[in-house]
């Protein structure tokens, strides 16, 4: 019976009792240590507490939900945005959303505590989906010619993730957001340009943060401007290159 009743689609308006509750559940857990009453979540969702546990048996059955959801939105993304945008537009679109994805999940971390000691599976199996999303993202890049000719999309993928939560790192830590979509136009840069004699990933990546001026400057006078307002910003350059290295 417990089979078929996770089978059968849910009622449209069962459904949205659902999303309401994953929507308010992500923006407590994000705000909060973790010890968040799901009394207060349903009532912020507009919902009986019968209705809460209809959907979610268990706080760590929420919580588990709650992140799965925030996965999936930023993944589903990837391919919705290549419908719509050129593929580097795309790619510069969905870093943002996922550096946006990483303070989620950096506000939720105590409340996901509990969630993997029981499942330890967990981040391995969102972290392939998140890679394999940047991927299909990198390779319709690649085969438009918008990025880098020498670009390896599977090889690649990992190092830019990195990058990415560097990008996160400095915006959070300097509590300036401005950084975090300098930093990501630094990104798309490194990216797109060539210089012979580096190699793939996270070098090519540090030189576009570290060497601005000695890029060739032809369609990127205001990432120049950019990248030396980097190099000025020992806060801002340091905690860049940390983020990469971790």
């Amino acid at each position: 019976m417990a089979s078929d009743d996770v089978a059968r689609p849910l009622r449209a308006d069962a459904r949205r009792n659902r999303e309401k509750l994953l929507a308010v559940a992500v923006a407590t857990l994000s705000q909060s240590d973790g010890d968040v009453p799901l009394e207060s979540i349903a009532r912020q969702a507009g919902v009986g507490i019968g209705t809460l546990y209809r959907h979610f048996a268990t706080r760590e059955a929420l919580v588990e939900a709650a992140y799965r959801h925030e996965v999936d939105r930023v993944c589903a993304a990837a391919g919705e945005l290549r419908q719509v945008m050129p593929p580097d537009a795309a790619l510069r679109e969905w870093m943002q959303r996922f550096v946006e994805y990483v303070a989620t999940k950096r506000g939720m971390a105590g409340a996901l505590q509990s969630v993997v000691a029981s499942d330890s599976r967990l981040f391995s199996h969102t972290y392939s989906q998140i890679v394999s999303a940047l991927t299909s993202l990198l390779r319709a890049a690649i085969a438009v010619g918008t990025i880098r000719a020498d670009a390896d999309a599977d090889a690649d993928a990992e190092d830019v993730l990195r990058a990415l939560r560097g990008v996160w790192l400095v915006a959070d830590e300097q509590h300036r957001p401005d950084s975090a979509r300098r930093l990501l136009d630094l990104l798309m840069d490194g990216l797109a340009l060539r210089r012979p004699g580096l190699s793939s990933g996270i070098e090519r990546l540090i030189f576009a943060a570290r060497r601005g001026p000695r890029i060739p400057p032809p369609g990127i006078q205001s990432r120049l401007r950019q990248l030396e307002e980097a190099r000025a910003d020992p806060g801002i350059r340091n905690g860049f290159l940390r983020g990469l290295e971790r």
